[in-house]
């Protein structure tokens, strides 16, 4: 959690290149209380009427949202929607919002004869009544002026998004020469593809299907884990891709590699509409992978910018407070399954442990969680990758401490050491020392305060039996849980 936190911090450094297909979303809004007289139809009384960017539009609206340097390169036709466009992308470059950076400067080309792709939703209430579609599907005739604006736009750039709506700005000629571009440059290239056909993607690093068109794109079931890793596989053997982020609705996202295969658990609560959020995917995976983050950190914030923008309703993006709200609320909701029974500590620590993580260990009763707490805590977790928490059963603390404590009981001790971002597993004993869960779980390092001795740590001997460290944490004066009810009483 602590690593997503500091990623979405550097995701206003990230610079992003996006090419693909834009178009005009129109809402219009209003209510329905009549049937017309005309034909079996509802007639809608307009309020208000809603205009912004869409498809690729969207993407660089989204990268831009979070705080991201995103210029943007599309084809328009030379009609009042492609100059509406135009002006969107003047307006949003000019307040620093959606699809700033360049996006208002020579990134738009006009192609004359093309229609502008607008897409106007009619919707009373919560209710999309209809649809009307107005655009030319068909191969741009712009590709030169395409492909000297991006590979212009690439300078300075972190990562490449390729939007492909279908609409014929992506040809395949088109895009295998981005590709090249981008590899020539040193830039990572995502697309959000579209059709079955992904050897056009090849040389791409990573593409991001839905269930649906994984399923297209292969002939091939998509519903368990090990079938979308399957699915996966086959088009990055196929096709030539790096890696394929498979998003899945209510179960999740997938991140597949030749290797390696990561499954997210879905993030939304609620879900109000899934319009664009495709394109909040792509954007917030590039934006990362942009700013130095690593494939599957990238794509945990992918994940949890879905959850937020579902629950939101229309094309919409999501913003760095949301995002950073949510992994809080995550990090809570995640609480209870930091805390762990020996048995099941002992089988995470293996997986880490497998992976090359240096295990930390600490205990005590951690009644009334005080300043001195923590400081042990922060400097058990800066010796090690993980960190786990040995903490005092209610039974233990009151042979330890006495009657009158503790003060709060086991399940909430464990609450708040498992809400700490230091602290990566709670596990709870019921003996005297922890002398038994240390042998069980075999620390790397054994952390204790610095009024302990070495001689006098519980476990100490075991630990440096098999190579491991011990470290006396530095003690912050004036704090203990008995001076604080002392103090309390009087």
């Amino acid at each position: 959690m602590r690593d997503l936190a500091r990623h979405i911090d550097t995701l206003s450094h990230a610079r992003v290149l996006c090419v693909g297909d834009v178009m005009l979303d129109r809402f219009i809004y209003g209510a329905v209380d009549r049937v017309s007289p005309e034909a079996p139809i509802p007639i809608l009384r307009v309020e208000r009427e809603v205009t912004m960017l869409g498809g690729a539009g969207n993407v660089a609206a989204n990268a831009r949202a979070l705080g991201a340097a995103c210029r943007f390169v599309s084809v328009v036709g030379d009609d009042p929607a492609g100059l509406e466009i135009a002006g969107i992308l003047a307006r949003a470059a000019d307040n620093h919002e959606a699809g700033g950076g360049e996006a208002g400067g020579g990134g738009l080309v006009t192609e004359p004869g093309r229609q502008t792709t607008v897409k106007t939703r009619f919707i009373a209430g919560s209710q999309q009544l209809l649809r009307a579609d107005v655009e030319t599907v068909a191969p741009i005739r712009s590709e030169a002026a395409v492909l000297e604006a991006a590979t212009a736009a690439m300078a300075g750039a972190g990562a490449v998004i390729l939007s492909d709506y279908g609409k014929g700005v992506l040809t395949g000629d088109l895009v295998a020469r981005l590709i090249a571009a981008a590899r020539d440059a040193g830039l990572p290239v995502v697309v959000d593809p579209k059709g079955s056909d992904y050897a056009r993607y090849r040389g791409a690093d990573v593409v991001t299907p839905n269930r649906k068109e994984l399923m297209q794109a292969t002939g091939m079931p998509a519903d368990s884990d090990a079938q979308v890793e399957a699915a996966c596989r086959a088009l990055i053997g196929r096709c030539g891709i790096g890696a394929i982020v498979a998003t899945r609705s209510e179960q999740g996202m997938s991140v597949v590699t030749r290797e390696t295969a990561v499954h997210l658990p879905a993030e939304a609560r609620e879900v109000f509409d899934v319009s664009g959020a495709g394109d909040t995917v792509v954007a917030t995976l590039t934006a990362a992978l942009a700013a130095g983050a690593g494939l599957a950190d990238a794509a945990r914030l992918a994940n949890l910018a879905a959850g937020i923008v579902v629950g939101k309703v229309g094309t919409a993006v999501v913003r760095v407070p949301e995002l950073l709200a949510a992994l809080h609320a995550q990090e809570w909701r995640h609480g209870e399954e930091k805390v762990a029974t020996p048995e099941v500590a002992a089988e995470r620590i293996a997986r880490w442990r497998a992976r090359g993580r240096r295990i930390g260990f600490t205990n005590g009763c951690f009644d009334l969680l005080h300043p001195g707490h923590i400081s042990l805590l922060n400097q058990a977790r800066a010796a090690c990758d993980v960190l786990v928490v040995g903490l005092n059963s209610d039974a233990s603390v009151k042979r330890l401490k006495g009657e009158t404590r503790p003060v709060q009981t086991e399940t909430a001790r464990a609450t708040v050491l498992a809400s700490l971002a230091c602290v990566d597993l709670v596990v709870i004993f019921g003996e005297d020392t922890p002398e038994a869960l240390i042998r069980a779980l075999r620390p790397d390092v054994l952390v204790k305060g610095a009024d302990y001795t070495i001689a006098t740590v519980v476990g100490a001997d075991f630990v440096q039996s098999y190579g491991g460290k011990v470290v006396l944490a530095e003690l912050v004066e004036g704090q203990s849980t008995t001076g604080t009810i002392r103090r309390m009483k009087g």
